[in-house]
């Protein structure tokens, strides 16, 4: 069940729907990924802001976007498909019993934070270009 049994339509429903803190720290990200990675595509997947170019890159997933029943963390999780392969994620990113989604729950955005969400997303974006042939 997501979101309570909730549908969002647009990204702006999602962001209507949290609570301001969540609010606040999914607008910072979301604009940390479009200054980054302007050629991002955004969309709503499982009730929550996905940004793909060829395939997807990764995922915002505020806590308050229930899946199941019960808030399991807070802030927002910042998610990348495929983590797995990311090597500056060591460390740095949790992959749980996941194969291939690794992500990185935060409170607040740190400048180290930033710095490495900038690092992790070009790694994802090179990724994304060279299993897409290195067309561009």
């Amino acid at each position: 069940m997501l979101a309570g049994g909730l549908r969002f339509a647009t990204v702006q429903e999602c962001l209507d729907f949290l609570p301001p803190h969540e609010r606040a720290l999914t607008g910072e990200l979301r604009e940390l990924l479009v200054q980054e990675a302007p050629e991002l595509k955004e969309r709503i997947s499982f009730n929550v802001p996905f940004y793909k170019v060829r395939r997807d890159i990764c995922f915002l997933w505020p806590a308050s976007v229930l899946w199941g029943r019960r808030k399991t963390y807070d802030g927002v999780r910042l998610g990348f498909s495929y983590g797995n392969l990311l090597q500056s994620g060591t460390g740095y990113l949790e992959r749980g019993d996941r194969k291939q989604v690794c992500w990185r729950e935060l409170t607040a955005l740190m400048p180290a934070d930033e710095r490495m969400i900038r690092t992790l997303l070009r790694e994802a974006l090179r990724l994304d270009a060279e299993r897409a042939g290195g067309l561009r």
